[in-house]
């Protein structure tokens, strides 16, 4: 089952991937994607201009895909709804991101777990650089990504600095939600303001448990229905999974039929 749902989204969304709105149309009950007219744009990141490409080792992106599937499968599927290479790019993001999140289940030593979110910092600077890069599979994908999609640094540096304080204390749900949404964005070249507030409160309800909060980021969210831009649909999906308890088979279908009426 896992196989065949995969693969169904894998072909719905590169049939579906060069259409460029979303929302509900009373003109077209298939659900078909329109472009939104008039949606005013701005920029939510910085380019990082780079002079020279990478292209990482196929292992390194079938160990990043592997390793997603297997520790963020629902936003491993949700990712999948992107073209490539937009696909990679966001599975090596969410690779990093659960590097960084699971490094107090690493260490309980604030200074070694300081040290090691340090390690990642300074090899994403590397891989966004024009020398070499670290000889590490999530490390390799990301400089890819990084090079290819002229991410920002300041990104990661605020996704870095979300899990620094979840040493000493919680973590700041909003801010790393937020950094990370903005990173994905980027990556999938969408700058449309409702976008970005749709994803950055998909991100941040993410992190958060059940309960008021979390249904008014997802309230939120889906405000901007009508209007954002579907290059963001695979940022945006995950908030369907949040709704209800789905069984693992579910899933799979559940994003398919969500993303075909151009919801989330």
């Amino acid at each position: 089952m896992r196989d065949f749902a995969e693969a169904d989204i894998r072909g719905w969304a590169s049939v579906r991937g060069g259409e460029h709105g979303l929302g509900d149309d009373p003109e077209n009950p298939n659900g078909t994607f329109f472009t939104p007219i008039g949606i005013e744009l701005s920029s939510p990141h910085v380019p990082f201009v780079m002079t020279s490409s990478y292209t990482a080792p196929e292992a390194a992106h079938a160990y990043v895909l592997d390793e997603v599937r297997s520790v963020d499968r629902d936003r491993f599927l949700a990712a999948l709804f992107a073209p490539e290479p937009q696909r990679r790019g966001l599975l090596a993001l969410l690779a990093f991101d659960h590097e960084l999140s699971r490094t107090s289940s690493v260490t309980r030593e604030p200074m070694l777990a300081r040290i090691r979110l340090e390690w990642w910092r300074e090899a994403v600077v590397e891989a966004a650089g024009e020398g070499g890069i670290r000889a590490q599979p999530i490390v390799e994908a990301l400089g890819e990504t990084i090079r290819r999609h002229r991410l920002p640094l300041e990104g990661f540096d605020a996704l870095i600095d979300a899990h620094a304080e979840e040493i000493d204390g919680p973590l700041d749900v909003v801010r790393a939600g937020h950094a990370l949404a903005d990173l994905q964005l980027a990556v999938l070249d969408v700058e449309q303001v409702p976008a970005r507030e749709a994803a950055r409160a998909v991100g941040a309800a993410w992190l958060m448990g059940e309960g008021p909060e979390r249904r008014a980021l997802l309230a939120e969210a889906r405000s901007h229905r009508a209007s954002v831009d579907a290059r963001a649909l695979p940022v945006l999906l995950p908030a369907r999974l949040l709704d209800r308890q789905w069984a693992p088979w579910q899933k799979p279908l559940a994003l398919w039929w969500t993303a075909r009426r151009g919801r989330y």
